[in-house]
């Protein structure tokens, strides 16, 4: 009478195999690393980009008179909010609003808050005033183009 086979793997199959798959992952998690960088810092450009071309709607809304401007003020929106609350249409006698934003986007790097530069700060030393002219990531840290996340 035979002896019946056993199925299975050998302690050193198994050794080569742990081996072969934790080499795998550590070349896997750096990658992954970089990618969820990379998807982050998209995010921040579409964010700042989408920001950007709202408060130039609102200056040419605002030059162009479709919505109020007072003579003492930039034109600029006063906060990044009023983009989103809308402004009067001057154009039409039942003064719809025109919106600039459905939301405030997020900073992907630091979702509590933008850095907001006024029209009467220099772009080497942007503080907040009475108007929003431009908007920045607080964030700490470099981009992986080599550009800190502030001056993006």
């Amino acid at each position: 009478m035979k002896s019946p086979k056993t199925h299975g793997f050998t302690l050193v199959e198994l050794l080569i195999t742990a081996a072969i798959v934790s080499v795998l992952a550590s070349i896997a998690l750096p990658l992954a690393e970089v990618t969820m960088q990379r998807h982050r810092e998209q995010d921040l450009r579409r964010s700042l980009r989408e920001i950007r071309e709202a408060i130039d709607a609102y200056k040419h809304a605002a030059d162009d008179g479709i919505i109020e401007r007072k003579a003492d003020q930039s034109g600029y929106p006063p906060s990044l909010q009023a983009l989103v609350d809308g402004a009067p249409d001057k154009r039409s006698p039942d003064a719809p609003k025109v919106f600039f934003l459905r939301r405030v986007p997020k900073d992907p790097f630091n979702p509590e808050k933008w850095g907001l530069r006024s029209y009467a700060s220099t772009a080497a030393d942007p503080k907040e005033g009475d108007d929003v002219y431009d908007v920045y990531s607080l964030a700490e840290g470099t981009g992986m183009n080599g550009v800190p996340y502030r001056e993006w």
